[in-house]
């Protein structure tokens, strides 16, 4: 989806109707957004469609308890539904992400999350279906194609009655979908559940989320869980960045006991507050897909940071990998220390102090202390220089001798110590933060939609009778002469070599993601277009002048658009399908009956 901008970026092909095009403002409050027509935009059809445990499927993979065992170690003791899959290698991964390293030494109650590889690519019967309501998610929404989340709520107590003294357990949800907020915000209500009355209320938990409308985008919905009611909305990609678009409504609240304004981001500021000095090299390094390692003293605050990053240049999707917490017995643990070849672009989350030594020619590091502590670190940090230090030492800060490209921007730092001496709220300091990053990466991707959507043919040049016309390549050069007069000085005070930054950019993973998107995006509304313009034909004439051959392969070519149009979700205007049909259907009826019984018959896929 193109990201918003002062401008609008799809002047070349005018046509109201794009969804490129459509002023994210008008789509406000979320009451007020019409769905797509598909599977996922009616819940009356939606209801027919659905099978037992394909809701539950649409939210989550499964429920696992992760114990420890004194001679086996971690170990998954249950798996809810028990219809559910897991290979031997995503069950080995389960259990050593569930647990904290043993130097955490995390008591009590401990939320955080992990990401993991998956073992196969399992077809879900649900495939198409969750393409649909995936197609409207923003870009850092969608579902993962090759990874799992994994939301993990780790008890750990003292129990004198068993033989290690503790009681150790984690019951973790694995899922597509990176709703980091909202799967938390469920944990704290299932967990302690769970751990009072074990695996009955497990039982009750999963019925209750396969009654659970699927999470389409644009919706408001109230998920009823073990007693308690969560409203939340799923953003969609037409949303205006940066604004909440959840509405309260009075008359049906009452059974609500939980309103979450937001399903996936994390807390900016509190996550950046250790290094918050720095964090427009962290951004830069971030949208560059650098090789970063997070040190921390636990799981949960490693998880956060490294979600923090990946999140700090939204609406750009984040295309490489990233692992917000990352063991020692991980599958990709000789992959991605190895030092016969450079490190990968990867976010890594790290506790043990084993990394320290074996990361340590990474060419950038994040080292955190305990968030609890983030006063006395703020002192620590205004007096710390940015060094590339050889060995590592126990202090907070950023270790690299990475030189940005961008200059300093002194303003937010004062905006936000400012906030800190004045005690402002930190969920005012987080919207600060987050809004400026949302700016930094707008002015920065504004240039390139701009020039990406000049690559678009003119409208004119569709032909009903031609294949559609291609997109014109994108070249490196060309775009680089329409910085002079609309880059980013246009709507960022920040000065330094963007030049330098873009030509950085254009060689990153971030980029190649970001642009074949918007290719993809533009090549369908390409068809679209040609679907709209062939629609408008009088066929019934042209084929007239036709011989009953050249009807049937028109007809085929037709029946041909048409699967391809349902298939991929081309955005066409309302009434383009049905027409279509409509204009097939009388074709064929000027051709002989035979000839109609068989192009009567559904095209095998």
């Amino acid at each position: 989806m193109a990201l918003q901008g002062p401008e609008e970026l799809g002047e070349q092909v005018e046509e109201p109707e794009d969804l490129d095009d459509q002023d994210a403002s008008s789509i406000s409050p979320a009451e007020e957004i019409t769905l797509p027509p598909g599977p996922g935009g009616d819940e009356e059809t939606e209801e027919a469609v659905l099978l037992p445990w394909d809701r539950f499927s649409a939210w989550l993979h499964c429920i696992c308890v992760v114990g420890f065992d004194l001679e086996l170690g971690q170990a998954v003791e249950v798996i809810y539904p028990h219809h559910s899959k897991l290979s031997e290698k995503e069950k080995t991964s389960i259990c050593y992400l569930s647990f904290p390293d043993s130097n955490s030494g995390c008591l009590g109650d401990t939320q955080f999350c992990f990401r993991f590889r998956q073992g196969s690519n399992k077809k879900s019967s649900l495939g198409s279906f969750l393409e649909t309501s995936d197609r409207d998610a923003p870009p850092c929404l969608k579902r993962e194609q090759g990874h799992y989340y994994g939301y993990v709520y780790f008890r750990q107590v003292r129990d004198k009655t068993l033989k290690r003294g503790y009681f150790q357990k984690s019951l973790v949800l694995i899922s597509k979908l990176p709703y980091v907020t909202f799967f938390h915000s469920l944990l704290k209500i299932m967990a302690p559940e769970y751990f009072e009355k074990q695996e009955p209320c497990l039982e009750a938990a999963c019925n209750d989320i396969d009654r659970w409308p699927t999470p389409h985008p644009g919706r408001i919905l109230t998920l009823p869980i073990m007693g308690v009611v969560i409203k939340v909305r799923i953003p969609t990609c037409y949303d205006k960045p940066g604004t909440s678009q959840l509405v309260q409504s009075a008359q049906s609240d009452s059974l609500v006991s939980i309103v979450l304004p937001t399903i996936h981001e994390v807390d900016l500021f509190r996550c950046f507050y250790p290094v918050f000095f720095h964090i427009q090299m962290l951004w830069e390094l971030v949208l560059l897909g650098e090789a970063l390692v997070v040190m921390a003293p636990s799981p949960a605050e490693s998880s956060d940071t490294v979600l923090a990053l990946v999140s700090c240049i939204s609406p750009l999707r984040y295309c490489s990998d990233f692992r917000p917490y990352f063991t020692i017995h991980d599958s990709e643990f000789k992959e991605y220390t190895t030092r016969t070849q450079a490190p990968p672009s990867v976010i890594l989350g790290v506790t043990n102090p084993f990394f320290a030594k074996t990361l340590q020619h990474w060419p950038h590091i994040i080292r955190i202390g305990d968030m609890k502590q983030a006063g006395e670190m703020a002192k620590q940090m205004k007096v710390k220089k940015l060094k590339n230090l050889k060995t590592l030492d126990s202090k907070p800060g950023v270790y690299t001798a990475y030189k940005p490209y961008l200059n300093k921007d002194e303003e937010i730092i004062k905006q936000l110590q400012k906030g800190v001496q004045q005690k402002r709220p930190s969920a005012a300091q987080n919207a600060i933060l987050r809004r400026y990053f949302l700016e930094l990466t707008q002015s920065f991707i504004i240039p390139l939609e701009r020039y990406v959507a000049s690559l678009m043919p003119l409208q004119k040049s569709i032909s009903p009778w031609k294949s559609p016309p291609q997109l014109r390549p994108f070249i490196q050069q060309d775009f680089m002469k329409t910085l002079e007069k609309a880059g980013p000085q246009l709507t960022s005070r920040l000065k330094g070599d963007w030049i330098g930054l873009y030509r950085h950019f254009l060689k990153s993973p971030n980029f190649d993601g970001w642009f074949r998107n918007r290719r993809r995006e533009m090549t369908q509304k390409l068809e679209a277009l040609h679907l709209e313009a062939l629609c408008e034909e009088d066929l019934q004439q042209r084929i007239q002048r036709h011989t009953e051959v050249e009807t049937v392969d028109l007809v085929l070519k037709l029946k041909d658009k048409l699967s391809q149009a349902e298939r991929e979700q081309l955005p066409v205007r309302p009434g383009t399908l049905p027409k279509l049909r409509a204009h097939i259907q009388s074709i064929i009826q000027t051709l002989p009956e035979d000839l109609q019984g068989i192009l009567h018959k559904p095209s095998t896929p």
